[in-house]
């Protein structure tokens, strides 16, 4: 008897080929669109991007002979992800949608719709890769990196579980991006030559600035640009502290001069640059503090400022996640790996030391716009072992 698939098809290529790809394997397939977004409290674009991409998902089903279905998840989104989204900006803190989308939407609720649809796996057109091994009799499931280095996605996907794995297929993580296209250029498929989707997960093209001022109110402020040899940046270097070389530097107004005004420092966020609105400086402006308390942000001047750099990061144990549940670390133990604090930036090596109230990782170099809210994740050569909340 054939195994059955309930395929995310979002509209897009990716999705696409992974329906295609599986039905060539002898699943049987059922493609499944996922309407996330119609709060008109909130908008999110003047264009209505999900309309065409169901639209292409259904025609991609039909030129496939699959049967199709759209489900609607706008409600689950909204409680989910976008109250999350603003009630974490209003923190100070900058929250990943894509990872939470994933975890929360995609392979939860989703899942469980595919599930009562009698499935035996969904399937998304995510660049990663599944591996699996017995140990002591029970099946470890492995999230791997995509084999295209360019479109590698397995940290979006840094917060699943065991039991989320086992469900789930992802057919083109062995494929390279232009063996994708060229597979639905082959066959057909009205996706072929589609634009990669940016913005929100499932929900379109969004400005963050835009989006976020409909719910977080403007509120003017000091813009502080901090010189680059206050003692905050020359002094709690000894990194056998952990807190002191893992904790945001503490800035004062006191420390810099007011060069300008913002409307509201929860519109910003560590690193930033574009934004600012600042001009007349001989290097660039960067963001390498925000308190939305007193609704002031501080600015470096140059990308190599050092109020951009951190030896470490902090994640309290409630946010430390093991995909891997057997090589979680216990209190007091130590152990080496290779990080990411962003999608995709280069993976750097680093040491996980596991504390009682959470998780330090100390890099063997500092890091750039280590950002709270965001999402690291631990690797050992091509595989997600963990992830967690940077604090």
């Amino acid at each position: 008897m054939k195994k059955r698939v309930v395929v995310g098809l979002s509209g897009g290529v990716d999705s696409s080929v992974a329906a295609y790809l599986l039905k060539e394997q002898g699943y049987e397939v059922i493609g499944m669109f996922m309407k996330n977004w119609h709060d008109d409290s909130v908008t999110i674009s003047n264009e209505c991007p999900w309309l065409d991409d169901s639209n292409d998902a259904m025609i991609v089903a039909q030129h496939l002979g699959i049967p199709f279905q759209a489900i609607d998840l706008s409600k689950e989104y909204k409680e989910r992800i976008v109250d999350y989204m603003f009630a974490e900006y209003q923190r100070g803190r900058t929250p990943n949608p894509d990872v939470l989308c994933n975890r929360e939407i995609k392979f939860d609720v989703f899942l469980n719709a595919a599930m009562k649809l009698g499935a035996d796996f969904v399937a998304t057109g995510h660049y990663c890769r599944k591996s699996s091994f017995e140990k002591d009799g029970i099946a470890v499931f492995q999230l791997l990196s995509g084999i295209d280095p360019n479109k590698d996605q397995s940290y979006f996907l840094c917060q699943l579980t065991q039991d989320q794995l086992a469900k789930s297929l992802f057919p083109i993580g062995e494929l390279l991006k232009p063996e994708v296209r060229t597979i639905a250029k082959k066959i057909g498929l009205v996706t072929a030559d589609k634009k990669d989707s940016q913005g929100l997960c499932f929900v379109g093209k969004v400005h963050l600035p835009d989006f976020l001022q409909q719910r977080l109110q403007t509120k003017k402020g000091s813009v502080i640009n901090i010189p680059a040899d206050i003692p905050a940046f020359t002094t709690n270097k000894d990194e056998s502290n952990l807190e002191t070389v893992s904790a945001p530097f503490h800035l004062y107004p006191t420390d810099g001069k007011v060069i300008g005004e913002h409307q509201g420092a929860h519109y910003y966020t560590i690193g930033q640059r574009k934004g600012l609105n600042l001009g007349g400086f001989p290097e660039p402006l960067f963001v390498i503090g925000t308190d939305t308390e007193k609704n002031i942000i501080y600015t470096g001047m140059g990308e190599d400022h050092p109020g951009l750099y951190r030896k470490g990061l902090f994640i309290p144990q409630t946010d430390v996640h093991w995909i891997r549940k057997d090589l979680a670390l216990q209190t007091g133990e130590t152990a080496r790996y290779v990080a990411r604090i962003r999608y995709r930036q280069p993976l750097v090596p680093c040491t996980l030391h596991q504390k009682e109230n959470g998780l330090f990782i100390i890099f063997d170099k500092p890091q750039k716009s280590i950002t709270p809210g965001q999402f690291a994740a631990w690797y050992r050569n091509d595989e997600l072992i963990g992830s967690g909340v940077i604090n």
